[in-house]
C-alpha cells in the first residue's frame, strides 16, 4: 500500500463504537436496507451492495436514507416487525467483515421533494389527489417548517408542519432507533441538518418563518433536530451513537439559488458564524459524530458535485467546523483519498466519506490498497443512473418512472443494482464475434463478450479506442472521463482482446465471424441554414481544430453547454443560441449538473440567447430571430455547432448482427453502455 494512504486505515472511534478504519460509505438513496419509495422490507438488493463494499475494506457504511414516514403508502418505520427481524438475521455475516453498520434515518425531503408531472396533476386535481391519499400524501409529506415553493415545481407548494407531527416523527426516530439497536445496528445517522432537507429546512431562516417554539431563535430553529437525539438517547442509551449529516454552510443565495465556487454573495441559510455555533450546540445535544458537506437543494453541485466542481470542494470548510467540535468529523464531496488521508493525519479530520464510486466500483479501496489504481472504474460523476433527477423551465422533475423507483444504478457500471439484469453467464457456444467501431460502446460489448467465453474482435478505423468518447472527454475538466477511457483500454489488453487497428469496415457481409456487433455511431447533424458550412463540428474543435477570441456556439444542450464552458475558462468571449426556452432543456441531465453550468453562465454574463433561431453564418458573426422577432447580429469569429446527431449504423447485409451505441440511437454513455451490455448477454 502506499504509504500516503496509511492514515485512512488507522482506527478510530464514534463514541464508544470502535471503527476499523477511516473510511466511510455515505449514504446513497436505492442503498436502503428497508426499500425505497416502496412498501418496507428488509431489501436484498441493498444487502448486497452493502456486503460487497464491506467486504473491499471499507470501515463504516451507511446504507441509503430511510424516510421514517414512507412518501409511499405513508408507513412509519417502526411498525413493520418482520423487517428487524430479517435485519438482526443478517447482521452476524456482516459484522464477520469487521466493519461497523450505521442506518440513516431521514425526517423526509418537505419542500425539496422531486415532484413530477403526474404528482402536480395528482395535486391540483381534488378527487385524484383524495383517492390517492393512502398510497401518496403529498400535502403531508411535502410539509416543511413554512409555507414555501418546492424545489421542482411551483404547483405542489409545502405548507407548514403541525407540532403534533413533529412530535410523531421525534418518537418514530426513537422507537425505530431502538428496534435497529436491538437488531444489532452500531448505530444510526439522522438525516438531516443538510442538504435542504426537511430538518434542514427547520433550521435554515429563508425557509423557516414559525413564530411558535420551533421558529424564530437559533436554539428554536434547530430544536428538531435536537429533540430528535434526546429522544434516541432516552431510548436506547447514552452508548448508542447517533451521527448527524449535516452541512457546514448552505452556499444558498434565495429559493433556486445557489452560490457558485468562489462567488460573493450574501448567504440566507447557514453562514459559517451561525455554523460554529450550531455545531458545539447540536453535539452538547448529543450527536456523537458528524458527516459533513455543504449545500441545499437550492445549490445542489455543492452536496452532489458533477465533473465541473473543484476536487475537495468541501474539505477546507469540514476542516474549520472541526475546531468547534469534541466529536468525530467526516468529510464527503468529490474528495480525493490522498488529500483525505494527510488531512487525518495533520488532525484535521477523521473519517473520509465516499459514495458514489462505490457505484461504479465496489471493490476500488481494495484495489487502491493493493496499488492497483489503474483497474479502479471511475465515477465519472455524471448522476445519470444513480440519479437523473432532471429539471428545465416550466417542467418539474422529467424523469422516467423506473429511474424514480430505482436510485443508485450506474452508468458506467451496467450491473450495479441490477444484477437480476444484468449478469456475465458463460456461454456453452463460444462464437466468434466481430465489432465494428472502437468506442465505448464496442469495448463494453467486446468486454463482456470475452468475460461470458466468447472472442471478440474489434475492427477500428483509426489508430486508436475511443470514438467519439475522445473528444467528449477533451475539455480540460473531464479528468474522470479521460480515466474511464483509459480503463476501458487496459481492459481490451488485460483480457486479451484483439483489436484491428485502421481497419475500415463497409461491408459486413465479408467478415469471417458468426456474429457482428455493428457500434459505428452517429453523425453531426447539420442545418439547411446559409452559411452552415462555415461552422466547426463540435467534436472537431474538442479533437484540437483552433477557433477564435470570440465564439458562438449553436446549440444549447449538455454538449454546447460543455463546450462553450471550456471555451469560457480558456477566456473566449462565448456566446450560446439555443432555440428552447432553457438551457440543457433535455432527458436524464441531473439538476445537480445542469443548474452549476446555468448560473456559471449567468454569473460570469455569458451571452445566452434563448428561444433563438439562427437564420444566417457570416464571416464574423452569426444572424439570428429573438424570440420576440428581432433580428439580431452576434459578433463571432468562429462558429461551433452542436445541435444533435443521427445514428449511422452500418448496413447489416441481411447478416446477423446487433447495433450498440449510438448507431442504434443518439443517447448518453449510460444507455451505451448498459445496451451493450445487454447485447453482449444476448450472443
Amino acid at each position: 500500500m502506499d504509504t500516503r494512504l496509511e492514515p485512512l486505515f488507522t482506527p478510530w472511534k464514534i463514541g464508544k463504537c470502535e471503527i476499523k478504519n477511516r473510511i466511510v460509505l455515505t449514504s446513497m438513496g436505492g442503498t436502503d436496507l428497508f426499500g425505497w419509495m416502496e412498501k418496507n422490507h428488509f431489501d436484498k438488493d441493498g444487502a448486497r451492495f452493502i456486503m460487497e463494499v464491506a467486504e473491499n475494506n471499507v470501515g463504516l457504511l451507511l446504507p441509503g436514507c430511510q424516510p421514517i414516514y414512507n412518501p409511499m403508502f405513508g408507513q412509519w418505520l417502526h411498525k413493520n416487525k418482520k423487517m428487524y427481524r430479517d435485519l438482526a438475521e443478517w447482521m452476524p455475516s456482516f459484522h464477520k467483515t469487521g466493519a461497523k453498520l450505521f442506518i440513516q434515518l431521514t425526517a423526509g425531503f418537505g419542500r425539496s421533494f422531486t415532484i413530477s408531472s403526474m404528482m402536480e396533476m395528482l395535486y391540483n386535481t381534488p378527487v385524484i389527489k383524495t383517492i390517492s391519499k393512502p398510497i401518496m400524501n403529498l400535502d403531508r409529506i411535502t410539509a416543511s417548517a413554512s409555507p414555501s415553493p418546492n424545489r421542482w415545481s411551483d404547483k405542489v407548494p409545502s405548507r407548514e408542519m403541525t407540532k403534533d407531527e413533529i412530535k410523531e416523527m421525534v418518537t418514530s426516530f426513537a422507537e425505530s432507533s431502538l428496534m435497529l439497536r436491538d437488531a444489532g445496528v452500531d448505530g444510526v445517522e439522522i438525516h438531516a441538518v443538510h442538504e435542504g432537507y426537511l430538518l434542514d429546512q427547520f433550521t435554515l431562516k429563508y425557509v423557516n418563518k414559525r413564530t411558535d417554539e420551533y421558529g424564530g431563535s437559533m436554539e428554536n430553529r434547530y430544536r428538531f433536530a435536537i429533540e430528535i437525539v434526546e429522544a434516541i438517547k432516552k431510548r436506547c442509551g447514552s452508548d448508542f451513537p447517533v451521527s448527524l449529516r449535516y452541512s457546514v454552510l448552505s452556499k444558498t443565495k434565495d429559493f433556486r439559488k445557489g452560490a457558485l465556487p468562489g462567488e460573493e454573495y450574501t448567504e440566507v441559510g447557514r453562514d459559517m458564524a451561525e455554523s460554529e455555533k450550531a455545531v458545539k450546540m447540536l453535539q452538547d445535544a448529543g450527536y456523537d459524530m458528524l458527516n459533513c458537506d455543504n449545500g441545499t437543494y437550492d445549490a445542489w453541485y455543492w452536496a452532489h458535485p458533477p465533473i465541473y466542481m473543484p476536487e475537495n470542494c468541501n474539505l477546507e470548510d469540514v476542516e474549520h467546523i472541526r475546531n468547534f467540535v469534541d466529536i468525530p468529523v467526516v468529510a464527503a464531496g468529490r474528495l480525493d483519498p490522498y488529500t483525505a488521508a494527510e488531512a487525518i493525519s495533520e488532525g484535521k479530520l477523521d473519517g473520509a466519506g465516499f459514495a458514489r464510486q462505490f457505484l461504479a466500483d465496489p471493490e476500488w479501496i481494495t484495489k487502491l490498497k493493493e496499488e492497483r489504481s489503474e483497474d479502479i472504474r471511475p465515477c465519472i460523476l455524471c448522476h445519470n443512473g444513480c440519479f437523473n433527477m432532471c429539471h428545465y423551465k416550466g417542467v418539474p422533475n422529467d424523469q422516467d418512472l423506473s429511474d424514480s423507483l430505482h436510485l443508485a444504478r450506474c452508468a458506467v457500471n451496467a450491473e450495479m443494482m441490477q444484477w437480476n439484469k444484468h449478469y456475465i453467464k458463460k456461454t456453452d457456444r463460444p462464437k466468434n464475434v466481430a465489432i465494428i467501431g472502437g468506442g465505448i460502446g464496442g469495448m463494453e460489448s467486446a468486454r463482456v463478450l470475452k468475460l461470458r467465453g466468447h472472442n471478440p474482435i474489434i475492427y477500428e478505423k483509426s489508430g486508436k479506442l475511443g470514438g467519439t468518447f475522445i473528444p467528449a472527454s477533451a475539455e480540460s475538466y473531464k479528468g474522470k472521463l479521460r480515466a474511464l477511457l483509459s480503463w476501458y483500454q487496459r481492459q481490451m489488453e488485460k483480457l486479451d482482446i484483439e483489436v484491428k487497428y485502421n481497419t475500415e469496415i463497409n461491408d459486413i457481409s465479408k467478415l469471417d465471424e458468426d456474429v457482428v456487433v455493428i457500434a459505428t455511431g452517429a453523425k453531426a447533424k447539420r442545418l439547411p441554414i446559409p452559411g452552415f458550412d462555415k461552422t466547426i463540428e463540435a467534436c472537431d474543435y474538442l479533437n484540437g481544430k483552433a477557433v477564435g477570441d470570440s465564439v458562438a456556439v449553436i446549440g444549447g444542450g449538455l454538449t454546447g453547454c460543455e463546450v462553450a464552458y471550456e471555451l469560457a475558462l480558456q477566456g473566449k468571449d462565448v456566446s450560446i443560441i439555443e432555440m428552447k426556452d432553457d438551457l440543457i432543456a433535455q432527458k436524464g441531465v441531473c439538476l445537480a449538473n445542469s443548474s452549476y453550468l446555468r448560473e456559471w453562465f449567468a454569473l460570469n454574463k455569458t451571452g445566452v440567447y434563448l428561444n433563438a433561431k439562427v437564420k444566417e453564418i457570416k464571416d464574423g458573426a452569426v444572424l439570428i430571430t429573438t424570440g420576440s422577432g428581432e433580428e439580431k447580429e452576434i459578433p463571432a469569429e468562429s462558429v461551433i455547432s452542436s445541435v444533435g446527431y443521427t445514428p449511422s449504423p452500418l448496413s447489416s447485409s441481411g447478416r446477423k448482427s446487433y447495433l450498440v451505441g449510438d448507431c442504434l440511437s443518439v443517447g448518453n454513455l449510460r444507455s451505451v453502455i448498459w445496451r451493450a451490455y445487454e447485447v453482449a448477454m444476448k450472443i
